[in-house]
């Protein structure tokens, strides 16, 4: 397995110099007795602009500051820079969309003594990470394989694609859309992964459509894969021929369900991502663990959203994130 090294050196300073709280809450971080509480996502999609609103909107019911940060390689070294800044800064708490939990473990462990750390959209079960806030993965690719089932009712090939297989929710959301076919006329001809490079995602596409000519429906697990996918069939002249669905809300995912180019599009709530992050985090500072359960998990429901849903959940997500 491969281990992301170099954070012990920061970890050890930090925990000398006091910097962060304890794990059970201690004196928050921050500076004039401002708490200070930091969400990091994975990758730089839209998907996590949503998810800042959330985060802004708890921010200021919750008295606290939050520091927002976006990986622009999205990779977990990137990501690794990222903690080790953070701890260093002084934050009370982090809430961390791990890129590569399996071998992200003991960077994370490390952060979870220095400062309260919970994990939000893919989980990292085998940390010490306070709890999990996110969607159920595996009940959301479930949810994107009875999609599957609908557009493509007399089966077919089905191409996946997806930023890495690293990530928890990459892995529980594939499994469950596998599981859903599993038995049936459908065919899972092979997983493209991209390392979150849009222009690689579009050339996973077009490389695909022409590998398999008889190609029936590509699967979308991340929320930038919607708008790629779209982008390769449209530019291999094979809109109407092979059917999309795909996972999240960027603007020309929902468009291209408007407009009938993609069937459905599984949906998560990142605005509750970033609200529940915050809001957990700035009880976590105080000492209080109560909204935490025992199963360390806090699953935010998702929706399947097609043509005849998509206006009003758009109109609703601008209000949300304060778009005209």
């Amino acid at each position: 397995m491969r281990k992301i090294p170099g954070f012990m050196t920061f970890a050890v300073l930090i925990l000398c110099l006091g910097c962060g709280g304890p794990p059970s809450g201690g004196q928050p971080g921050g500076n004039g007795g401002i708490t200070r509480v930091a969400f990091v996502t994975n990758n730089p999609s839209d998907f996590w602009k949503i998810a800042e609103a959330g985060s802004r909107k708890a921010e200021k019911e919750f008295g606290v500051e939050v520091l927002f940060r976006i990986p622009s390689s999205g990779t977990a070294e990137e990501q690794q820079r990222i903690v080790q800044d953070l701890v260093t800064t002084g934050v009370s708490g982090i809430a961390i969309s791990p890129k590569d939990p399996g071998n992200q473990t003991e960077m994370l462990n490390e952060a979870a003594a220095a400062c309260n750390l919970i994990t939000q959209d893919s989980d990292a079960p085998e940390s010490n990470r306070l709890c999990y806030i996110g969607t159920n993965n595996y009940a959301a690719g479930r949810q994107a394989g009875e999609l599957v089932k609908e557009c493509l009712p007399d089966g077919g090939k089905i191409m996946i694609c997806v930023g890495s297989m690293d990530a928890q929710n990459a892995q529980d959301r594939y499994k469950g859309v596998k599981d859903v076919l599993a038995g049936g006329p459908w065919e899972i001809v092979d997983v493209r992964t991209d390392e979150t490079d849009r222009v690689k995602a579009l050339a996973n596409v077009q490389d695909a459509l022409v590998t398999y000519d008889d190609l029936a429906c590509f699967v979308g697990l991340w929320s930038y894969n919607g708008p790629s996918i779209l982008a390769g069939v449209s530019s291999s002249g094979e809109l109407g021929k092979v059917k999309i669905v795909c996972f999240d809300e960027e603007d020309e995912t929902l468009q291209g369900i408007r407009d009938g180019h993609i069937y459905g599009t599984v949906v998560q709530q990142p605005f509750e991502f970033g609200y529940q992050s915050v809001k957990i985090l700035a009880e976590l500072a105080r000492g209080d663990k109560s909204s935490i359960p025992e199963s360390k998990q806090i699953y935010v429901p998702t929706l399947a959203i097609k043509k005849d849903d998509v206006d009003a959940f758009w109109a609703n997500l601008k209000k949300l994130v304060g778009k005209p």
